[in-house]
Formats: structure tokens, sequence, C-alpha cells
């Protein structure tokens, strides 16, 4: 019951934002049942696109990660877009300039040099909280730009491939990672991920530690646990976090890297935490909803004649319901009080 009660506000969230932007839809002279089965046609009905719902589900699973295990120390992670372009750009350095590997050293290769450099980009601002007490929301925006630009320059000078487009070298096929049919494994290696930071969290004391120190910061430094530690340690694992998000990225989708190909990818990882109330598991659902949606979002403006921009105020209409539940907790007790009465009525009788 506690984890359906907890699983409820996000829930009726999400049918709520459907439901404005639904009314949305009517009100810019388009139906809302055509739309939303038009949505449904281009995220969910075939392997096909079911595949392209899971490859943009991936990097929000790793996103939300990202911010959701920073969040448990206490920590607001803002430098996720950073840390994914630190990690999608040495991935790619390594999947197109190591040659002569089998895929099984080459690819987990690729993955791990990404995901430590974005660990390393996350250890930054870890630091700085920990030794100097800097705002980790300020040096994880800040570190954006320099890793934004950072990565752009090398991109465009020493790494870049030679022609008119600014992007590296396409990687080799040992690097990439393969597909079941229709389906990215990518997502597989997201959901292990997803379940790996939730066994870390809840079953070991690391995890202990971290969820104490998110609670209570002075309790914890008292109960003889490492607050400065414990603060490097969760920036450095939420930059892997992000940063592995942005190498299945490289390896699984585009095969190179391009500045650009990943804009905004990291800060929706804050919508994917939100929605599923920072837990660890609740991510992937999310992420599932808001891919689908992103997915799907083509189809309504093909088929329904759609604006894209009404997919984007659904997205922002459960982000807003989430962090301001004030409506849907009125809509929960007013159905619990419902229950109630139902229940007392049926019991005179």
């Amino acid at each position: 019951m506690t984890l359906l009660r907890a699983a409820a506000v996000p829930l009726l969230s999400v049918v709520l934002a459907i439901l404005v932007g639904g009314i949305i839809i009517e009100l810019s002279g388009e139906n809302a049942l055509e739309a939303y089965r038009a949505l449904y046609d281009g995220a969910l009905a075939n392997r096909k696109v079911f595949g392209r719902t899971l490859e943009k589900a991936t990097p929000l699973v790793m996103g939300g990660l990202a911010v959701a295990f920073a969040f448990k120390a206490g920590l607001f992670n803002i430098g996720g877009q950073g840390q994914l372009v630190i990690g999608a750009l040495f991935a790619a350095a390594v999947g197109y300039g190591v040659t002569g590997l089998p895929w099984i050293i080459h690819l987990p290769m690729a993955l791990l040099v990404g995901g430590l450099a974005g660990a390393a980009w996350g250890m930054i601002p870890g630091l700085l909280k920990a030794t100097r007490g800097a705002h980790e929301v300020i040096t994880t925006i800040m570190l954006n730009f320099v890793a934004i630009n950072l990565t752009d320059w090398l991109t465009a000078n020493p790494w870049r491939q030679p022609g008119p487009i600014t992007q590296t070298p396409r990687i080799e096929a040992s690097a990439e990672i393969p597909r079941w049919g229709e389906l990215p494994l990518g997502f597989g290696i997201a959901v292990a991920a997803a379940l790996g930071c939730w066994y870390l969290l809840q079953r070991t004391t690391m995890g202990f530690e971290i969820r104490s120190v998110g609670l209570n910061p002075e309790a914890a430094r008292y109960a003889g646990i490492s607050v400065p530690k414990i603060v490097v340690l969760t920036m450095t694992i939420s930059g892997f976090l992000a940063a592995l998000g942005g190498a299945i990225e490289t390896q699984g989708v585009v095969g190179r890297y391009e500045p650009g190909f990943n804009a905004g990818l990291g800060f929706n990882g804050i919508t994917i935490a939100l929605l599923a109330r920072t837990h660890p598991i609740g991510v992937i659902p999310a992420a599932l909803l808001v891919g689908a949606m992103e997915a799907g979002g083509s189809m309504m403006q093909f088929k329904a004649d759609v604006q894209p921009e009404i997919t984007e105020i659904i997205e922002a209409l459960m982000l807003l319901f989430v962090a301001t539940p004030v409506v849907v907790r009125w809509v929960l007790r007013r159905r619990e009080t419902s229950d109630i009465s139902v229940g007392a009525h049926w019991g005179d009788a």
C-alpha cells in the first residue's frame, strides 16, 4: 500500500497532464482522440516504432538516474548535460581511435572510458562542495558551458573528420552496441544501471551512508560518516551515470559524436527524476513515457496536424503536477472521502 500511494501522485499527474493536454488540443482546433491515437501509432504500435521509443528513453533513464542518485545525498546535479557530452565524445574517441580489438573488449572499453570521463567531470563540483562549500547547482551549471565548449573545440579541431560537417570519424563496428532486431540493447544497459543504483542505495553500507547524508548531514557526521567523502563520491557516480547515457547514445544510435545531437538530454533528466519521485526503478517508466511522447510527437504532427509544441506542453504539465502536487493530492483526498462515504452508507444499510 505504501508503494501504491507513493506511485499515485506521479500516475495521477500523468493522467491529469494528458487530460489537460487533450483540452489544449481541442482548443487548438484538432481532435484530441486522433492526436493520441497518432501518438500511440508513432511510439508503441509495432516493434520498429517501439524500438525508437526505447532509443529515446535510454539517455533519459541515465540522465534521470544521475539526478535521482545525487538527490539521495541532498545534492542537485544540474550538470548532467555537460557530463553527458563529455561521456559521448570520449566514448566516440575510443570507438574510432582504437582499432583491431574484438567487440567484447572494444565496446565495454568505449563505454567505460566515456563513463569515467563523465565521472571525473562530476567529481569537480563534488570536490568544490566538499572542500570549499561551493554550491553544486552553481558549479555544475558553469561546468555545463565549459564541457559544451570543450567538446565543440575537440570535435572541430584535433578529433574532426575531414569534411564540411563538424563531427568525429565514425566508430568502428566492434564498438557499436548491437540491436535485437528492431530493439536497441542499449536500453538493457540503462535498465541494469537502474537496478544497480537501487541495490547500491538500498542494500549496501555505502547506500545507507548516502541516504543518511541526504536526510541529515549533521546527524550523519555525528554517527561517524565522512560527509565530504560521500559528497565527492555521490557526485562522481552521478557524473558517471549521465556520461554513460551519452556513451550509449554514441555507440548505439549516432555512431559518432556530433555537436548538438544530444541538446537538452541532460536537462531532461531532471524531469525524469521528478516524475519518478527520485526512485531509481521509477526512472524507467518515467523515461519510457517521455520517450514515447518524443518518439510519437512527429506522428501526431503528421497524422493529426498537432503542433510539436503540444507534446512539450504535456511534458511540462506532468512536471508541474508532480512538482506541485497540491491538485493531485486534493483529487486523491476527494477519492478517499468518497470511498469512506460509500463504505459508511453500506455499513448503515
